[in-house]
């Protein structure tokens, strides 16, 4: 039987794994700085992102993702192992991203068809407790799939 604490920390982790994904979903990339450490390491290179420091990930954030007119982030199944003050977590992420307007598929029409790539990806992430508590200190993307339709 899980502890208090146990559950209070799972409850933590899992929270702080979905202020991420606000975070993203919002724009607001310096939230980012309330889920991660100043030296965590993040790679999404799985999914044709970069891999850094969250400073440098966080400029690529801001630069790239304002291309995509919308995207959402979904997780689930989430594995979340503690050890003490650090603890680790794999975490299941769907993730649409509207890529913006084609020309429609019925000749003649006027209208415009968004086509969306819909990502499939793993979260690997690992974490350590802070006096301000559970903090990201390392983020790998293990690619499922995508495609675009």
């Amino acid at each position: 039987m899980l502890s208090i604490e146990e559950i209070s920390d799972r409850l933590e982790i899992q929270d702080l794994l979905v202020a991420y994904s606000t975070a993203i979903d919002n724009r607001r990339f310096d939230d980012l700085d309330h889920v991660f450490t100043e030296d965590a390491y993040i790679d999404y290179r799985a999914m044709g992102g970069v891999d850094g420091r969250l400073p440098e990930v966080k400029a690529w954030l801001a630069q790239v993702l304002p291309n995509f007119p919308a995207y959402a982030h979904m997780l689930g199944n989430f594995d979340i192992r503690i050890t003490g003050d650090t603890a680790s977590s794999r975490t299941l992420c769907f993730n649409p991203m509207v890529l913006g307007a084609a020309p429609a598929a019925t000749s003649g029409s006027s209208g415009e068809q968004q086509q969306v790539l819909f990502c499939g990806l793993w979260y690997e992430d690992e974490f350590v407790r802070t006096a301000d508590g559970w903090r990201m200190t390392r983020r790998v993307e293990v690619k499922c799939f995508d495609r675009v339709v």
